[in-house]
């Protein structure tokens, strides 16, 4: 757990009191867990937070939760604006390290396919995977080779290579990413499945502007 976050109390519940909060450069938030009495309402640095979300979103944090000492944490809900991308509200939950959780975690695509230099496109279908993992195992990602991928190839959950002790919470054959036929060649279920996986990368892209906006 290198990452750590720094909790203030929050006693504000009122939508202006929440909105203040937030024009004061912080961000709302609640801490649950088996652990804790009670949940605990928090307010976290947008900038700290802003950080999280672009290095390390499914990592098992280190959070110094006001009245209740440093606890091991998992970011587990975002609540952002619907027009600005603007985070509104975070929940984190309190984990016990000895015990199995099931989270995401981001999938790290490396390597160049020799079907993408044939001029096939490399299809994400995952960007993240869900795995099943004592919580102090938990990685912060998963590394993909697709560098052996050739035009019509794909990879499959199967072919991963997850670290000791973490398993995948997907079926084996669910595929992870393929190498479609360069666009003349292309069927119409390739077109298809290209129209859908633009989609989806288009949402990854724009989530990821609004992070970088935080």
């Amino acid at each position: 757990m290198s990452t750590a976050l720094q909790a203030q109390e929050r006693t504000t519940i009122t939508k202006s009191a929440l909105r203040h909060l937030r024009q004061q450069g912080k961000v709302p938030g609640v801490v649950y867990g088996k652990g804790l009495a009670a949940p605990v309402s928090v307010a976290l640095d947008a900038k700290d937070l802003a950080l999280l979300l672009r290095t390390n979103p499914h990592s098992i944090l280190e959070m110094n939760v006001p009245g209740r000492g440093s606890q091991p944490v998992l970011l587990t809900d975002i609540q952002r604006d619907s027009l600005s991308g603007q985070v509104l509200h975070v929940d984190f939950h309190q984990v016990n390290l000895n015990e199995k959780i099931q989270a995401e975690v981001r999938l790290d695509f490396q390597g160049k396919s020799p079907g993408e230099q044939e001029g096939g496109m490399l299809q994400i279908v995952l960007h993240e995977l869900e795995v099943e993992c004592l919580a102090r195992d938990l990685p912060p990602s998963i590394p993909v080779d697709i560098s052996l991928l050739e035009v019509g190839d794909h990879l499959t959950v199967a072919d991963l290579k997850l670290p000791d002790g973490i398993k995948a919470a997907l079926e084996m054959d669910t595929v992870v990413a393929s190498v479609l036929a360069p666009q003349k060649d292309r069927t119409e279920e390739e077109l298809e499945a290209m129209d859908d996986a633009a989609e989806e990368n288009e949402q990854h892209r724009r989530a990821f502007e609004a992070v970088e906006k935080d």
